[in-house]
Protein backbone atom coordinates (compact mmCIF):
# COMPACT_ATOMS: atom_id res chain seq x y z
CA UNK A 1 0.00 0.00 0.00
CA UNK A 2 2.77 2.43 0.88
CA UNK A 3 4.36 1.91 -2.54
CA UNK A 4 1.14 3.01 -4.23
CA UNK A 5 0.83 5.99 -1.90
CA UNK A 6 4.39 7.01 -2.72
CA UNK A 7 3.69 6.81 -6.44
CA UNK A 8 0.51 8.88 -6.15
CA UNK A 9 2.30 11.53 -4.09
CA UNK A 10 5.21 11.49 -6.56
CA UNK A 11 2.88 12.10 -9.51
CA UNK A 12 1.35 15.09 -7.74
CA UNK A 13 4.76 16.55 -6.89
CA UNK A 14 6.35 15.92 -10.30
CA UNK A 15 3.26 17.35 -12.00
CA UNK A 16 3.32 20.50 -9.89
CA UNK A 17 7.06 21.14 -9.65
CA UNK A 18 8.75 19.11 -12.39
CA UNK A 19 11.54 16.63 -11.74
CA UNK A 20 13.96 19.21 -10.42
CA UNK A 21 11.48 20.96 -8.14
CA UNK A 22 10.01 17.83 -6.60
CA UNK A 23 11.82 16.40 -3.59
CA UNK A 24 11.73 12.99 -1.98
CA UNK A 25 11.36 14.73 1.38
CA UNK A 26 8.16 16.44 0.25
CA UNK A 27 6.82 13.19 -1.22
CA UNK A 28 7.58 11.31 1.99
CA UNK A 29 6.01 14.04 4.09
CA UNK A 30 2.81 13.88 2.04
CA UNK A 31 2.61 10.11 2.53
CA UNK A 32 3.42 10.42 6.23
CA UNK A 33 6.69 8.50 6.24
CA UNK A 34 10.36 9.35 6.59
CA UNK A 35 12.35 10.10 3.45
CA UNK A 36 14.58 7.07 4.05
CA UNK A 37 11.51 4.81 3.90
CA UNK A 38 11.08 5.59 0.21
CA UNK A 39 14.30 3.70 -0.50
CA UNK A 40 12.62 0.51 0.75
CA UNK A 41 10.42 0.70 -2.35
CA UNK A 42 12.51 2.68 -4.88
CA UNK A 43 16.28 2.84 -5.19
CA UNK A 44 16.38 6.48 -6.16
CA UNK A 45 14.41 9.51 -7.26
CA UNK A 46 15.17 8.53 -10.86
CA UNK A 47 13.68 5.07 -10.41
CA UNK A 48 10.57 6.52 -8.79
CA UNK A 49 10.17 9.04 -11.60
CA UNK A 50 10.63 6.47 -14.37
CA UNK A 51 8.27 4.03 -12.67
CA UNK A 52 5.39 6.48 -12.39
CA UNK A 53 6.10 7.83 -15.88
CA UNK A 54 5.73 4.37 -17.43
CA UNK A 55 2.49 3.72 -15.55
CA UNK A 56 1.01 7.11 -16.46
CA UNK A 57 1.77 6.64 -20.15
CA UNK A 58 0.23 3.15 -20.11
CA UNK A 59 -2.94 4.56 -18.55
CA UNK A 60 -3.04 7.32 -21.16
CA UNK A 61 -2.89 4.73 -23.94
CA UNK A 62 -5.81 2.92 -22.28
CA UNK A 63 -7.70 6.21 -22.07
CA UNK A 64 -7.20 6.92 -25.78
CA UNK A 65 -8.31 3.43 -26.81
CA UNK A 66 -11.43 3.64 -24.65
CA UNK A 67 -12.19 7.18 -25.77
CA UNK A 68 -12.25 6.38 -29.46
CA UNK A 69 -14.14 3.11 -28.92
CA UNK A 70 -16.91 4.88 -27.02
CA UNK A 71 -16.92 7.77 -29.50
CA UNK A 72 -18.05 5.52 -32.34
CA UNK A 73 -21.52 7.03 -32.23
CA UNK A 74 -20.08 10.48 -32.94
CA UNK A 75 -18.74 11.67 -36.26
CA UNK A 76 -14.98 11.52 -36.73
CA UNK A 77 -14.89 15.31 -36.74
CA UNK A 78 -16.64 15.51 -33.37
CA UNK A 79 -14.51 12.74 -31.86
CA UNK A 80 -11.23 14.33 -32.92
CA UNK A 81 -12.25 17.79 -31.76
CA UNK A 82 -13.73 16.62 -28.48
CA UNK A 83 -10.63 14.58 -27.63
CA UNK A 84 -8.57 17.76 -27.68
CA UNK A 85 -11.25 19.99 -26.20
CA UNK A 86 -11.52 17.82 -23.09
CA UNK A 87 -7.79 18.03 -22.46
CA UNK A 88 -7.95 21.32 -20.60
CA UNK A 89 -10.33 19.86 -18.01
CA UNK A 90 -8.24 16.73 -17.70
CA UNK A 91 -5.11 18.84 -17.23
CA UNK A 92 -6.69 21.02 -14.55
CA UNK A 93 -8.32 18.15 -12.62
CA UNK A 94 -6.06 15.15 -13.15
CA UNK A 95 -2.47 15.12 -11.89
CA UNK A 96 -1.61 12.22 -14.20
CA UNK A 97 -2.53 14.26 -17.28
CA UNK A 98 -0.58 17.25 -15.97
CA UNK A 99 2.41 15.02 -15.23
CA UNK A 100 2.29 13.43 -18.70
CA UNK A 101 2.19 16.75 -20.52
CA UNK A 102 4.99 18.17 -18.43
CA UNK A 103 7.35 15.25 -19.04
CA UNK A 104 6.48 15.09 -22.74
CA UNK A 105 7.47 18.69 -23.38
CA UNK A 106 9.91 19.23 -20.49
CA UNK A 107 11.71 15.96 -19.70
CA UNK A 108 14.56 16.08 -17.18
CA UNK A 109 17.79 16.48 -19.13
CA UNK A 110 19.68 13.57 -17.56
CA UNK A 111 16.76 11.18 -18.26
CA UNK A 112 15.92 12.57 -21.68
CA UNK A 113 16.61 9.42 -23.71
CA UNK A 114 14.70 7.11 -21.36
CA UNK A 115 11.74 9.46 -21.11
CA UNK A 116 11.46 10.16 -24.82
CA UNK A 117 11.73 6.48 -25.69
CA UNK A 118 8.56 5.89 -23.65
CA UNK A 119 6.88 9.03 -24.98
CA UNK A 120 7.55 8.02 -28.58
CA UNK A 121 6.17 4.53 -27.92
CA UNK A 122 3.00 6.18 -26.61
CA UNK A 123 2.81 8.51 -29.64
CA UNK A 124 3.39 5.64 -32.07
CA UNK A 125 0.58 3.68 -30.44
CA UNK A 126 -1.71 6.70 -30.70
CA UNK A 127 -0.79 7.10 -34.38
CA UNK A 128 -1.49 3.42 -35.10
CA UNK A 129 -4.91 3.70 -33.47
CA UNK A 130 -5.77 6.78 -35.51
CA UNK A 131 -4.58 5.07 -38.69
CA UNK A 132 -7.05 2.23 -38.12
CA UNK A 133 -9.85 4.74 -37.54
CA UNK A 134 -8.98 6.95 -40.52
CA UNK A 135 -8.76 3.99 -42.90
CA UNK A 136 -12.55 3.57 -42.70
CA UNK A 137 -13.36 7.22 -43.35
CA UNK A 138 -14.60 8.19 -46.81
CA UNK A 139 -14.89 11.86 -45.88
CA UNK A 140 -11.10 12.26 -45.88
CA UNK A 141 -9.95 13.37 -49.30
CA UNK A 142 -6.19 13.40 -48.80
CA UNK A 143 -3.77 10.58 -48.15
CA UNK A 144 -4.96 9.07 -44.86
CA UNK A 145 -1.44 8.69 -43.52
CA UNK A 146 -0.88 12.43 -44.07
CA UNK A 147 -4.18 13.17 -42.30
CA UNK A 148 -3.08 11.16 -39.27
CA UNK A 149 0.37 12.75 -39.12
CA UNK A 150 -1.17 16.22 -39.45
CA UNK A 151 -3.52 15.46 -36.54
CA UNK A 152 -0.58 14.41 -34.40
CA UNK A 153 1.03 17.74 -35.24
CA UNK A 154 -2.19 19.50 -34.28
CA UNK A 155 -2.18 17.66 -30.94
CA UNK A 156 1.33 18.97 -30.20
CA UNK A 157 0.43 22.51 -31.27
CA UNK A 158 -2.61 22.86 -29.03
CA UNK A 159 -1.40 20.90 -26.01
CA UNK A 160 1.76 22.96 -25.64
CA UNK A 161 -0.54 25.98 -25.28
CA UNK A 162 -1.98 24.43 -22.12
CA UNK A 163 1.47 24.49 -20.53
CA UNK A 164 2.43 27.99 -21.60
CA UNK A 165 -0.75 29.90 -22.42
CA UNK A 166 -3.60 28.65 -20.26
CA UNK A 167 -7.20 27.73 -21.00
CA UNK A 168 -8.24 30.78 -23.02
CA UNK A 169 -5.28 30.66 -25.39
CA UNK A 170 -5.65 26.88 -25.67
CA UNK A 171 -9.30 27.21 -26.78
CA UNK A 172 -8.46 29.94 -29.29
CA UNK A 173 -5.63 27.92 -30.81
CA UNK A 174 -7.69 24.72 -30.85
CA UNK A 175 -10.65 26.27 -32.67
CA UNK A 176 -8.53 28.01 -35.29
CA UNK A 177 -6.17 25.12 -35.96
CA UNK A 178 -8.87 22.45 -35.97
CA UNK A 179 -10.99 24.38 -38.47
CA UNK A 180 -8.09 24.64 -40.91
CA UNK A 181 -7.12 21.01 -40.29
CA UNK A 182 -10.58 19.57 -40.89
CA UNK A 183 -11.20 21.68 -43.99
CA UNK A 184 -7.81 20.64 -45.31
CA UNK A 185 -8.39 16.88 -45.02
CA UNK A 186 -11.97 16.91 -46.33
CA UNK A 187 -11.92 19.57 -49.06
CA UNK A 188 -13.05 18.06 -52.35
CA UNK A 189 -12.60 20.94 -54.79
CA UNK A 190 -8.85 21.24 -54.76
CA UNK A 191 -7.62 22.13 -58.25
CA UNK A 192 -4.01 21.23 -57.49
CA UNK A 193 -3.36 19.48 -54.14
CA UNK A 194 -0.11 20.64 -52.56
CA UNK A 195 2.67 18.14 -52.03
CA UNK A 196 6.10 18.54 -50.48
CA UNK A 197 8.85 19.24 -53.05
CA UNK A 198 11.15 16.34 -53.78
CA UNK A 199 14.68 16.60 -52.49
CA UNK A 200 17.37 17.54 -54.93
Amino acid sequence: MTSEQIKEAAIRNFAAHGYEGASLAAIANEVGIKKQSIYTHFKSKDELFLTVMAEVLEKEIEYIKNYFVFSNSSSLKEALYQYLSEYINRYEKDDKTKFMLRISFLPPAHLYDEVMKKVYTYLDTFEELLTDIFNDQKAITINQSDAVIAYMGLVDAVLVEILYGGAERFKKRLDGCFSVYWNGITLRNMEEPWSAPKGR
